[in-house]
Formats: C-alpha cells, structure tokens, sequence
C-alpha cells in the first residue's frame, strides 16, 4: 500500500513564496508509486487550505515572483499569497502515516509546526522541536557553536526595542566590536531575507532598519575577509553523512533572497558542485558539517553553510537551514545528487528517516 503523504506548505513568514516553490517542486519529483500526496496549504493569515483546492492554488501562485517586502506591504500585490476564500478550513491529518513540512521560516522551521507533529504523535520530515528553535535563531545557534568549539566570526546582537529607544549606543557598540564591514541580519528568517551589507554608519543605519522590519531581535556579524560562500548538505538521524561541499559564487556582493530566487540567465550566481577545496579542506568542511548537525540535536536533514577566508583558509560556521531551500536550483537536493544521490531518491530518503525518528 502506499503511504500517503502530507506535504505543508505556504505558512505566515515572508519566506512563504520559497516554500511554494519548493513544495511544487518536491510534489513533481516524488515517488507516486511508492506515495499518495495530500497537499495542505498554510496562508498568510494561518488558514488551512485541504487537498485538492491546495493543490491548484500551489500551481497558480507558483509562477509569481515576490519579495519579501511585498509581504509587508499595507497594498500586497495580487496574489501575493494562497488565498482561503470560502474554502473549508482543514486540519484533518486522519489517515497521514508522514508529514513532510516544505515551510521555511519562522511558523515552520522553527519548531512551531514540527511541536504540533510530536502531540499529533505524527512522524514528521526534519529536525525535531529543539534543533528546528535552534536552528532558526541565529543568535542562538551561535552561542551553541561556540560552546561546542565550532568555529564562528565575531558578533554582535540587541533586541529591536534597544535599537529604537538608543540607536546612538548601538552603533558606538558595534563600530567598537566589529568595524566595518559588517553584515545586518534579522535573527530568525531564512533565504536572505532581511540582510544587508553595510560599509560605513549610514549603510549600518538603513541596514539595522532593514532588518528590525523582520524580528524582534537583530543580528550583526563581521564581515570575513575575502570570503568564499561554501555549503553542504547533511542527511541522516543517529549517524548522519554530509554531501560534498558546494561553492556559492554570488554575482550580487552576498548571495541574498534574489539571487537565489528571482535571478535569470544574465544575473544569476554560479554555483560549483563540488566546490573547488583540495582532499584535506573538504574533509574538515563535511566533518564540522555532521559536528554542527549533531551539536543542535539534528535529524532528517539540514544545509549547513560556511565562510571561508580565501587566503588564510580559515573557516567558519554562518548557519544552518533545517528545512532547506527545495526548489529546482536549491543547493541541498544539488550537492546530495553530486554525491549519488537523486532528487527523486532524496525526497523517499527523507520519508524513511521521518517514520524512522
């Protein structure tokens, strides 16, 4: 018999556009004669939309280009997200032996959907609770590495209350830690979303506004020197195995959201599978790809990306995707199918590491 599989999603974050692409794509490739897919789609405002009506929204909205900024516009562009209309509401998993939660960002790879799954006591697709939280924070994911001896670039952080009430002192703070150039980032959103490249205080400034529009928290790091962007993808539960490195080589400053999913021929980054590392360097990489997997309690699966200084060679951890990009140009099922691995393979992989967990 086939296993019927609910695939998740759209959701609330600004990231809402991705997890449509993905999830399009993850529903193309899967095994249909091994699975039976009930799409289930997330709007913006939180309602639930149920197979079949999910599935023709999911194809609809899918040829739509947004970012996102558009979000949080008063006047959203048309279509901007899946729309319930008079649809029913659906929360009915009766009948789902797995989820598979394609959500990315905050109301989904965040732990809020994946703590749902564990009191439905429904076997679910990626990380657990702890490590999805973890994950998602990049302030506290920091703070994980560096009390497991991973390596990470200094960094500074305050909440977006303190920002507003004493701008002043922040800036003195982190032209004092940090200098220029520094990176400003939203902690808790994923696919560049909310991130800027700042030079001097008043790029710093519109950075800092930038991403106090995404979180309640804001992040900022030290720009690495001469940085190659490496990434690597890990699968498993109890004994995890990391893919071959993969190089991002942006054709923007930083491989921000636009890049990864607006660009075309002209304009888009180029990515080197497998990276351009001699044996030595790509065994370090994929070892602390599995330590930091393991240091947050992964499972299932996670990107895990790297910065690396071209001349001295040094590396450092940037942050993990727990439920990372799946869309037709995303690095995760890329670097796995270099390493052996099909997209198609990939995604039943993923299913039997869930009912595994």
């Amino acid at each position: 018999m086939k296993l019927k599989v609910a695939i998740l999603f759209g959701g609330k974050s600004s990231e809402h556009e991705v997890s449509l692409r993905s999830a399009k794509s993850v529903m193309n490739a899967i095994n249909k004669e091994a699975f039976e897919i009930y799409p289930i789609g997330i709007t913006k405002k939180g309602e639930w939309i149920a197979h079949p009506e999910a599935l023709g929204i999911l194809i609809h909205q899918c040829n739509q280009k947004m970012l996102p900024a558009d979000f949080l516009s008063e006047n959203p562009p048309v279509d901007i997200a899946i729309t319930a209309n008079t649809l029913p509401q659906a929360t009915d998993f009766n009948g789902i032996d797995v989820v598979f939660p394609v959500i990315h960002g905050p109301n989904g790879e965040d732990g809020t959907i994946q703590g749902m799954m564990e009191v439905a006591n429904l076997p679910y697709v990626g990380t657990g609770v702890l490590a999805s939280s973890v994950g998602m924070d990049k302030i506290v994911f920091k703070d994980v590495m560096k009390a497991n001896g991973i390596p990470v670039a200094p960094y500074w952080h305050c909440l977006k209350a303190d920002w507003q009430e004493n701008p002043e002192a922040a800036l003195t703070a982190i032209e004092e830690n940090l200098g220029y150039p520094v990176f400003t980032k939203p902690p808790n959103m994923g696919s560049s979303v909310g991130i800027s490249k700042c030079d001097n205080r008043e790029e710093l400034i519109k950075g800092m506004d930038t991403a106090a529009r995404f979180d309640r928290k804001l992040l900022v790091e030290a720009a690495v020197p001469n940085v190659r962007e490496i990434e690597v993808s890990v699968l498993g539960n109890n004994k995890p195995k990391a893919s071959v490195a993969g190089e991002i080589v942006p054709n923007h400053e930083f491989y921000d959201y636009e890049a990864k999913y607006l660009g075309n021929a002209a304009s888009e980054s180029k990515t080197l599978i497998p990276a351009d590392l001699n044996e030595a360097e790509m065994q370090h990489i994929r070892d602390l790809a599995v330590k930091t997997f393991k240091a947050i309690d992964g499972s299932g699966l996670s990107r895990v990306d790297f910065l690396m200084n071209r001349e001295t060679k040094e590396v450092f951890i940037n942050e993990v995707n727990t439920m990372p990009g799946f869309t037709s140009i995303s690095m995760y099922p890329k670097m796995w199918e270099a390493s052996g691995l099909a997209y198609t393979d990939l995604i039943s992989t993923l299913i039997e590491l869930a009912i595994e967990r």
